[in-house]
């Protein structure tokens, strides 16, 4: 524990430098995003390691790794930041009618493409001055070094580069915090009037040309994975880097597609699509509104997520 003497030593802008060197693993880029020379930092690091008696830092050829110690800090380093950013902002209490301020909402594209209307709607008929800015986001590709396939998009979030995040993540560490919104299902749509439609078995569903959301163009998906449980596979002719280009690829071409339901059914019309269900069973993906527990301190982002929840969560059944 720190004792009074200390404390005396400690400003907030050590504990700013501290994150985001450990946030960017190397002095030189910190200082960058600090807006401070590289020496600056360095002065500032050994005086927080006299503060905290360890080294905090230890230099490799490609920048610094964190100590233990410096790890264990990271959580409550971030919590005592929020809390003042908290408690400097309550000088002026958030009201969303008044309000001009900016949040980020992070998701992969087909929960934007299915939910933003009905969400963006809901904010501006409560807050007409407040702006959003939408971050499509991906997992992590399949192989990679990140165990966690939305490891990035929970970083992000700490970072405070979005303040919610709509993900397939029921389950979060404790320094979030999840409102379920809705559980996805898949269907495989197609242009009305498509041959499949007559006859969906699994042995017409592997015979026919198979359109594929693909933002890396690997020419593989989960339904891959399921056919090849089953000692199956498909013919994946196109692949293409979103679900808006999917729908129109589908209204002009004998492909078919699976795709989330709630997407196909709020473009279905204006597509000139149908869809059937899939040929064999899968597990709904849910998705959850997630926010850090130090961010919903935060009026504005505690009265963003209510608005998520109310517009998106609350109708999650009248879609289904």
């Amino acid at each position: 524990m720190l004792n009074q003497t200390d404390l005396s030593r400690v400003e907030l802008n050590l504990l700013v430098l501290f994150r985001v060197v450990l946030e960017e693993r190397h002095v030189a880029r910190a200082a960058a995003r600090l807006n401070l020379t590289p020496s600056a930092v360095s002065h500032a690091l050994g005086r927080l390691r006299l503060v905290l008696n360890d080294p905090l830092f230890l230099r490799t050829p490609k920048g610094v790794v964190p100590t233990e110690r410096a790890l264990e800090l990271d959580h409550p380093i971030a919590e005592i930041i929020a809390r003042v950013e908290q408690l400097v902002g309550s000088a002026r209490p958030f009201d969303p009618a008044k309000s001009h301020r900016r949040f980020t909402i992070g998701a992969p594209d087909a929960v934007l493409a299915s939910t933003t209307g009905q969400l963006l709607g809901s904010i501006a008929s409560r807050a007409p001055h407040i702006d959003i800015g939408l971050i499509h986001v991906m997992p992590a590709p399949r192989g990679g070094a990140i165990g966690e396939p939305w490891h990035e998009c929970l970083e992000m979030l700490e970072r405070r580069e979005l303040d919610i995040a709509m993900l397939p993540l029921p389950a979060v560490s404790p320094r979030f915090e999840a409102r379920r919104l809705y559980d996805e299902e898949f269907v495989l749509a197609m242009r009305k009037g498509h041959a499949f439609a007559r006859a969906p078995t699994p042995a017409a569903f592997s015979r026919s040309q198979h359109l594929l959301v693909s933002l890396s163009g690997e020419p593989r998906g989960f339904v891959d994975e399921m056919l090849a449980r089953r000692g199956l596979k498909r013919r994946i002719a196109l692949t293409v880097p979103n679900f808006m280009m999917a729908l129109v690829q589908l209204a002009g071409s004998e492909l078919i597609a699976a795709l989330p339901r709630r997407l196909v059914q709020q473009h279905a019309g204006h597509f000139g699509l149908m869809f059937v269900e899939l040929p064999f069973a899968r597990k709904p993906d849910t998705i959850c509104a997630i926010a850090t527990k130090a961010a919903m301190k935060d009026a504005g982002v505690a009265w963003l997520m209510e608005v998520v929840f109310a517009s998106i969560g609350a109708g999650r059944n009248r879609n289904r």
